[in-house]
């Protein structure tokens, strides 16, 4: 994209859809240009959405994880890949009133309390579907359980595509796509829909939500396939940083292509108050 074409979505800019984890902080470490740069966007009456792919927690649990690193955010400003699951149910099954969520506590809570009923792994009573996330809690018998249900066939649902969570521990945390996974070699059936990053329904939720237009939205974050993936798909503005997952070489081969790829948010932040304000 052309420099004068970029400035001009820039300057008409209204949201930014921005990823957690690669993005604003690596694990649990804060990258120093983050604050500015949602001070800068706030100053600029750009408003900014929280979205991550990781179902293992709950909005609230994002909110207090953020507020600990000293950011002013509220709860309204996050949009979990267990959160879309829920409203793509909502709206396109509502038929599947009872489920197995193979989840963590936080987001078997969630789906408590968005009115669905949750099947346990004792009772013997069967869902209506399966919901499969990114279990930290992981337990061998509900495992096998949800491959016990797809194998009878019932709906398979994944939260997210993700086969690795990013980290800044020495461990390898395996994700919801790495369980599914699993699951498809034990059952042969692979999830019937996956939500969350590069599943349209989190930015078409917010440009219905804040009636935008896809020129006026932004999704920004580190990887190819899911980031910049959905953001194609919306029709938004797809930004590439490279503080996570993607380097500036794997641009040229990915299908997937950023109208913009900047170090990191400092530098966007830059190009955005150049468009936004040309004298400053």
């Amino acid at each position: 994209m052309k420099k004068t074409d970029i400035d001009s979505q820039l300057a008409n800019l209204q949201h930014i859809a921005l990823d957690l984890d690669g993005t604003i902080y690596q694990g649990g470490t804060l990258f120093d240009f983050t604050r500015p740069f949602l001070d800068l966007v706030r100053d600029l009456g750009i408003d900014v959405t929280f979205l991550t792919n990781n179902s293992s927690k709950s909005a609230a649990d994002y909110l207090a994880h953020l507020k600990k690193l000293q950011l002013d955010v509220q709860g309204d400003q996050f949009f979990t890949a267990g959160m879309a699951t829920i409203q793509y149910l909502l709206e396109n099954h509502s038929e599947y009133r009872r489920l197995f969520v193979l989840g963590t506590e936080s987001l078997r809570q969630e789906f408590c309390e968005a009115g669905f009923m949750l099947v346990d792994d004792v009772s013997g009573e069967q869902p209506d579907a399966v919901v499969v996330g990114f279990d930290l809690e992981l337990v061998y018998r509900r495992l096998c359980l949800a491959g016990f249900w797809i194998d009878q066939g019932k709906p398979f649902i994944a939260t997210h595509p993700d086969l690795v969570c990013p980290t800044d521990k020495q461990t390898l945390l395996v994700d919801c796509g790495a369980i599914c996974a699993c699951l498809k070699s034990a059952t042969g059936r692979t999830p019937d829909v996956v939500l969350g990053k590069p599943h349209p329904v989190m930015l078409d939720t917010l440009l219905r939500r804040h009636a935008l237009q896809p020129d006026q939205l932004a999704m920004i974050g580190d990887r190819l396939s899911t980031d910049i993936a959905m953001a194609n798909r919306a029709g938004a503005l797809g930004i590439l940083v490279l503080t996570g997952e993607a380097s500036a070489g794997d641009v040229a081969g990915s299908p997937f292509q950023p109208d913009l790829v900047v170090d990191d948010l400092a530098e966007f932040g830059r190009l955005l108050l150049g468009a936004r304000r040309p004298g400053d």
